[in-house]
């Protein structure tokens, strides 16, 4: 007879072995076994979709709704150094125990009467993070698409808003090779007579296209709402609704305006069933938090972590890099996927970057240490090897962390990113707060 894991670590192992090969990547399978559960939501859903900007949409929402007194639940992914990571409730991290429950309830389901339905690891472990979730006496769910989104297991519950943030080229191999038809996908989360927030300044055609053939409420960005500001303050304007010298949001960026934009426009659409006042707006983007996401962490040198892993976060990246002023020295620990575009990402943020440290990272999707120096190394023979840029190789990222400490001075900075990996893997005891050795010390 088989004995179910105790733990969630153990539940995790087991979704890990499944390993379905050659399956209909479709919602029949898991929408089947959300049917065995009795999977629904008595509140109104927001859901999340877009190639970057997605998380701290997701984040700004979370924050305004706690703000405004409800309560809230969060689905989001990957995590960062915990599984837990990706249920907030509340506002706070789910403790992994109370996700046992769900866990065993989704393969309850799943095998229900010996009818055994496949799964993958993230359709199992969503199913049981949205039953958790659904069982939490919510008053609003935010769920994070994890890829695409007409194929993505979260679209299994019909939102009451959907939001797309910026489309990019990512995941090519699963979603095609241009915006267009990457846009398709993610347009695929629509439902018609619903509102969706288009908060991409600049959206494929194919996404202002699907809206419009389901008869979808489509809010556009430039259009629908807006932004306008200041170094000081900034202000938004949507339908019938606007708020003027506001703080700028709590997350770093440049890019930050656009998705506190989108989220804004979403609370906006689902105004009726869930009123949000002006000064919930207002404290919930002054105090809104998401590590990872050009997080500058204080200390000497200035570390900065950014899970930018594709040419357009990157390229977001190196404009905020640019925007901090003046460090001597900039080193950046680097690990990313094999899958990514890596060649462009690396141009882009090359002439920011004085001393590269690549890094290795613990699953088989990852380019090496090796590959990345090599990539590093083709892209400066092209540019004639303008400048010396020094570059060692690591086995993981808090080793290349170390070994960039102790090459800094205290003045500098170090940026660690390309993938949730590399900055997880330097977040696995906590933030790190550094102090370099002054020179002659």
């Amino acid at each position: 007879m088989h004995i179910p894991p105790q733990t969630l670590e153990g539940w995790l192992r087991h979704c890990e072995q499944l390993h379905p090969k050659n399956i209909d990547m479709g919602l029949e399978r898991v929408g089947e076994v959300a049917r065995r559960l009795g999977l629904r939501f008595n509140c109104p859903v927001i859901t999340v979709a877009g190639t970057n900007g997605k998380g701290s949409t997701c984040a700004m929402l979370e924050a305004v709704a706690l703000q405004a007194g409800y309560r809230t639940g969060v689905y989001t992914s990957p995590h960062l150094v915990h599984f837990e990571e990706r249920c907030r409730i509340h506002g706070e991290i789910v403790d992994a125990a109370s996700l046992v429950a769900s866990f065993e309830a989704v393969e309850r389901a799943r095998t229900q009467n010996g009818n055994e339905v496949t799964l993958t690891y993230f359709e199992f472990t969503t199913l049981a993070v949205l039953r958790h979730m659904s069982l939490s006496l919510l008053d609003v769910a935010i769920l994070e698409v994890g890829l695409g989104g007409r194929l993505d297991a979260t679209n299994i519950i019909d939102a009451d808003c959907a939001v797309i943030t910026s489309v990019d080229i990512d995941h090519v191999e699963f979603l095609g090779p241009d915006r267009e038809t990457i846009g398709r996908e993610k347009a695929g989360i629509m439902r018609t007579g619903r509102p969706v927030v288009v908060s991409d300044p600049m959206p494929p055609q194919s996404v202002i296209d699907h809206a419009r053939e389901i008869g979808a409420d489509l809010w556009r960005f430039g259009q629908d709402f807006n932004f306008s500001g200041d170094k000081q303050q900034w202000a938004w304007a949507g339908r019938g609704r606007r708020y003027a010298g506001l703080a700028y949001p709590a997350l770093r960026g440049a890019n930050q305006l656009v998705n506190a934009s989108g989220a804004l426009a979403a609370l906006e659409a689902v105004r009726e069933r869930l009123p949000i006042t002006a000064q919930a707006v207002r404290a919930g983007l002054a105090l809104v938090e998401l590590p990872g996401r050009f997080q500058i962490v204080p200390g000497q040198p200035t570390l900065v972590l950014d899970v930018a892993h594709n040419p357009h976060s990157v390229a977001a990246l190196t404009a905020n890099l640019d925007a901090m002023g003046y460090f001597p020295t900039t080193h950046a620990v680097f690990g990313a996927m094999a899958d990514k575009d890596l060649a462009p990402m690396l141009a882009k943020v090359g002439p920011v970057i004085d001393r590269w440290y690549f890094t290795d990272l613990p699953t088989p999707r990852a380019e090496t240490a090796a590959s990345l120096q090599q990539k590093w190394n083709a892209l400066q023979m092209v540019a004639g090897g303008r400048r010396e840029v020094a570059t060692s190789l690591h086995a993981n990222p808090e080793e290349a962390l170390r070994a960039a400490v102790e090459a800094a001075d205290p003045a500098d900075r170090i940026v660690v990113f390309g993938s949730f990996y590399t900055v997880g893997g330097v977040l696995q005891h906590g933030v790190p707060r550094l102090q370099a050795k002054h020179l002659g010390a």
